[in-house]
């Protein structure tokens, strides 16, 4: 009797051969097709490879095992990645925590007050106990509310927070470095923090409202020296160096914390 191979520890969903990379059980995708050499590539799903059609089975069996240590680490680091952001999930509901300049807040159903219009309201308590936050977020939603209602009350707030303190924070900087920002436009671009036109125009991702102040001065000094260079050559990185010196040290908290999935 054919013993039952394990379950593979990496398998692509759409999965038609399996290998052992350094005792790593690996099931990946593979296809053919006009092209001259082999292609990897690592994404959500997995492991795919495709190979030329006159290359023989043996062929793409030796260039993965060759490849196999740049085909573990990619894989352990997507589903690193997957796990990060499925953890950083908000689950929108009455007593959920989500950060706010970089310190949780709790979400308040708070159906009592309209709040002046704007629909929510942040508040701060004294009488916490040591380690637990003391920042509440008053929405005024009934206990009924979907997570649906909950989530667009929410982010409206942080939105409108973000505005202002992004606009706050390129008014302090651009003197400093003696550029004229003329518009700032809020995205949610799933993988760019921001960006900046010759024109003067800034674009700045509203999630960056999480992050403490110093990441937020970071992204905003980076996109007003873009307003003096427009690259990311070394005299770029000079000039934001000159205004935020340990910048490295932030861009890489930014890289690492990521932002909470919604």
């Amino acid at each position: 009797m054919q013993q039952a191979l394990a379950p593979a520890t990496f398998a692509h969903p759409r999965a038609s051969r399996q290998t052992l990379l350094d005792g790593i059980a690996v099931a990946y995708e593979f296809k053919r097709g006009k092209r001259r050499t082999i292609g990897f590539s690592v994404g959500p799903d997995g492991l795919s490879v495709r190979a030329p059609k006159w290359l023989a089975l043996y062929e793409v069996d030796k260039a993965v095992l060759e490849k196999s240590a740049w085909i573990i680490k990619k894989l352990q680091e997507t589903r690193e990645r997957h796990e990060k952001l499925e953890s950083a999930r908000i689950e929108w509901k009455d007593g959920t925590a989500l950060p706010f300049l970089g310190e949780q807040v709790i979400v308040v159903l708070d159906p009592r007050h309209a709040f002046g219009g704007v629909g929510a309201e942040l508040k701060s308590s004294l009488d916490t106990l040591p380690g637990v936050t003391s920042l509440t977020l008053h929405v005024g939603l009934s206990h009924t509310a979907t997570p649906d209602q909950i989530k667009d009350a929410v982010q409206a707030w942080l939105m409108r927070q973000a505005k202002r303190l992004f606009t706050e924070r390129l008014n302090h900087f651009a003197p400093t470095l003696h550029v004229q920002w003329r518009k700032l436009s809020l995205s949610s671009a799933g993988t760019r923090w921001g960006s900046a036109s010759a024109d003067g125009a800034i674009r700045l991702n509203w999630r960056l409202i999480h992050f403490k102040p110093s990441v937020i001065d970071y992204v905003v000094v980076h996109e007003l020296s873009h307003l003096r260079v427009m690259d990311h050559s070394p005299r770029f990185w000079d000039t934001v160096r000159a205004v935020v010196p340990d910048y490295a040290a932030l861009r890489s908290q930014l890289k690492d914390e990521g932002s909470p999935r919604w």
